[in-house]
C-alpha cells in the first residue's frame, strides 16, 4: 500500500485501532526493546491483523515515530496551557516552572532505552529541525494569550524552549552518567528560574516576538 492510499484515523473506530497499535508498541518496547520489536508482535498485542496495521503505518519505524510525535505534541500543548495560565503574573511561580520541566522530562515515559528509541524515531522521521517545528507551534499556540513581565525576544524564546529539551536529550543519550531524575529536575528548575529572573531584572527595551 502506497503512502497516498494509507489510511488516516478520522473515525472513532479507526482512532481506537491506532491507539491500540501505539499502546501495544509501547508495551512491547518497554518489555523487549526496540531490536525485538516487529509489526507482527505489535499487531498481535493490539488485537488486529498485520494487514490492518499496514493500513495505517508503513512499518515499525513509522509506528515509533507516531508514538513519539503524539507524546511530544501532548507535552507541548500541556506546557502551552501552563504558560497561558501563569502569564498574567510578572514572574512565573516556581511551581509552574517545575511543572513545565517535569512535563518535558516525562514526555517520553518508560525506561531510558525506551525514551532513547522514541527520541531517535522522532528525529529520524522529523529531521534535525523537529524541535524547531515544535518551538514554532508552541509560540503560535500562546500568541495573543500571554502577557509576560519581560520582553520575549526571538533569542530568549529560543533559550526558553531549547535549553531544557537539549539537556534532557543529552541525559537520555548519556546513560552512563546515571543521573538522578529528581536531582536533575531540581537543577533544571534552578537553571530556568535563574534565567527568567535575569529576563525580569534586565532593562526592558522593545522586545520582539519569538516568531
Amino acid at each position: 500500500m502506497t503512502e497516498k492510499t494509507r489510511r488516516t484515523p478520522r473515525q472513532s473506530r479507526s482512532e481506537a485501532t491506532v491507539d491500540a497499535i501505539l499502546e501495544a508498541a509501547f508495551q512491547l518496547l518497554e518489555a523487549d526493546g526496540v531490536e525485538a520489536l516487529t509489526t507482527n508482535h505489535i499487531a498481535e498485542r493490539a488485537g488486529v491483523s498485520v494487514g490492518t496495521l499496514y493500513q495505517y503505518f508503513a512499518g515499525k519505524q513509522a509506528i515509533l515515530a507516531a508514538l513519539a510525535q503524539r507524546r511530544a505534541a501532548a507535552a507541548r500543548d500541556r506546557i502551552a496551557e501552563i504558560v497561558i495560565a501563569n502569564s498574567s503574573v510578572e514572574r512565573p511561580e516556581l511551581g509552574a516552572v517545575r511543572l513545565i520541566v517535569r512535563t518535558l522530562a516525562t514526555a517520553f515515559e518508560g525506561s531510558p532505552a525506551t525514551r532513547r528509541a522514541l527520541l531517535d524515531a522522532l528525529t529520524l522521521a522529523g529531521g534535525d529541525d523537529v524541535v524547531m517545528r515544535h518551538h514554532l507551534t508552541f509560540f503560535d499556540t500562546i500568541a495573543g494569550k500571554t502577557a509576560f513581565g519581560f520582553p520575549l525576544s526571538p533569542e530568549a524564546g529560543f533559550v526558553l524552549t531549547h535549553a531544557v529539551v537539549g539537556l534532557l536529550r543529552a541525559a537520555t543519550a548519556e546513560t552512563e552518567l546515571a543521573l538522578n531524575p529528581a536531582r536533575l529536575e531540581d537543577e533544571l528548575v534552578r537553571l530556568m528560574e535563574a534565567y527568567i529572573g535575569a529576563l525580569v531584572a534586565a532593562p526592558h527595551g522593545d522586545g520582539n516576538s519569538p516568531r
